[in-house]
Parts: C-alpha cells; structure tokens; sequence
C-alpha cells in the first residue's frame, strides 16, 4: 500500500489532485476528476436512499489477512441480535440476501456465475458497483449498515467516503492484528481516515492471543514487538475498543455461515466481541445525539 502523500490537499479540497504534492499518488486521478467538477447526482440519490439506515459503519484496516470480513459478519450478526441466496430486483431496486430476519448481505460474489470466478475489474467499474450497493440496493428501515472494505487507501475508500458524505458515516472501525507489520499500515489507513474527515470509532486489535481450548494457556502467536494496538493507540490518542484472542471456533462457524456467537457462547472471543460491540453501540449512539442536538440548534 503506498503512503498519501505529505501535504495531501484531502480528497474534498479544490486542489484535489491538482497541486504539486499530488505528483505520482495512486489516487491522484480519482480526486482531480473531482474537484472543480459538478457534483455527481449519484451523491444525492444515495443520501435520499440512506434516509432508512440509521447508523453506517466503514470497516477498515491497511492491511490485509488481519480479519476485516470475519470481523464485519459478526460485527453484523452481533448488532443483530437485539437461506436464500439469491440476489432479485424488486420495484425499489435489488434486494439484500437475508440470513436472518433482520440482517442482509449485498456482495459482488452474489452476481458472479460462479463461486471461483475472479472479479477482474479497473477502478471506474469497481466505483460503479458501490454506487449501485449504495443507491440501488432496497435495504428498507435498518439500523446499521457495515461496509466491509478492501486493504489499503486506494479508490473504493474513496468513492465510499465521497458517496456517502451527504448521508453522514458514522465512523470507521480500524482492525490491526499485534505486531508492527500491521501496525504499519494502520497508522497510514488512520491518517487516511483524519485526511478525508472520517471519524475513528477505535481500533480492534484481532488474533490477539490464543488461548488453548485444552489448557487454557494463552500464547502470543503474532508477539506485539513494538506494543501492540494499545501502544499505538495511546500514541495517536484513539481509542482502543477491545483485543479478540484467536479461537478455531470463529474459522468454523465463518465456513458454515453460522453465528459464532450461538456456537460458542462462553468463548472469550464471543466476550470480547460483545465488549467491542456495546462500545460502538454507544458511540452511535452519542454521534446521534450530538447530530439531534444540532439539528435543533439550527431550527431555533
């Protein structure tokens, strides 16, 4: 993943793209075809079908195989507590896949022909289909709406961020597993996050130990070398909303789409999940208040 560049100008600005510190940013031409240029009616067509999604959520993180998609689905699975495959339009737009009564899943896998086609795509195309996720897809009255993203800082963080301004994202959950090669690219998908004004929720640190099922001994399979997401965090001053130890439960219910949590009830992974769950409930549910809050200070 390549670094934005020092002095980016931020993805909203005029000089987006355009000034001297832009020269040779991968994002460079996603932004300039934005700034200056007449705004993409797709922005408010997505706000207008935002209106019935409470809460939107990013899931992010630098890098990848740290469990950004297995976090997301029981991020999903846990909001939700409180069998068709097949993706239809309806007169609204598409439908969501439900594996529950009140939890839906869009996905590109769900359009291919097959499970092992590869999804080939230039960024403009890649870009069409979130839009399409976004303003066609018939989610109806929900609550929470998690986007799990790609690794890295490339356009889709940014199409989502730019489509979805209008509509307010609540924030972005940052995944990192312990050590420093992680840490490293998370530091740069943070200052992304500040770059294009997008909220931190906090940081999970992911396989962050495993406890033997048997002996109950913990071990440091990926050791913190340089101090972990607590020490990273307390240096960038974000919170650190919890740490999930490893479990092999969570690789087994992910393959038979079962949640984890009915599995495996009494793991100290199903705990800290819950932990870091009631921690971004209530940051939603600050960031709404405060949103109420203004919105009567403007009626006034």
């Amino acid at each position: 993943m390549e670094e934005a560049p020092h002095g980016c100008p931020g993805a909203d600005s005029a000089q987006a793209g355009r000034g001297a510190s832009c020269q040779g940013c991968p994002n460079q031409r996603l932004c300039a075809s934005g700034a200056g240029a007449a705004p993409d009616p797709a922005v408010e067509e997505i706000k207008e079908k935002m209106k019935t999604v409470k809460h939107r959520i990013l899931v992010l993180s630098g890098k990848g195989g740290v469990g950004k998609s297995t976090f997301s689905a029981h991020l999903a699975h846990g909001l939700a507590e409180d069998g068709d495959t097949q993706v239809h339009q309806s007169g609204s737009g598409w439908s969501p896949v439900y594996v529950e009564d009140n939890l839906g899943v869009m996905s590109v896998g769900f359009l291919l022909s097959s499970p092992d086609d590869a999804v080939i795509w230039r960024g403009p195309k890649k870009n069409g289909m979130i839009k399409q996720f976004l303003r066609d897809v018939d989610w109806g009255d929900v609550d929470y709406l998690i986007v799990d993203t790609p690794p890295g800082t490339s356009d889709e963080h940014l199409s989502v961020v730019q489509y979805l301004a209008a509509a307010h994202i609540d924030g972005a959950v940052i995944l990192t597993t312990p050590q420093e090669v992680a840490l490293q690219d998370v530091r740069k998908e943070i200052s992304f996050c500040h770059k294009v004004k997008l909220p931190v929720i906090g940081v999970v640190e992911n396989m962050s130990g495993f406890i033997c099922p048997k002996c109950k001994k913990e071990s440091q399979i990926f050791p913190p070398t340089t101090g972990g997401a607590e020490a990273m965090c307390q240096d960038l001053k974000i919170p650190l909303l919890g740490r999930v130890p490893l479990d092999p439960l969570i690789g087994k219910s992910c393959d038979k789409g079962q949640s984890f949590f009915v599995e495996a009830p009494d793991s100290p992974a199903t705990a800290a999940y819950r932990s870091i769950i009631h921690r971004i409930r209530e940051f939603c549910g600050s960031r709404q208040s405060h949103n109420a809050d203004l919105i009567r200070g403007q009626d006034l």
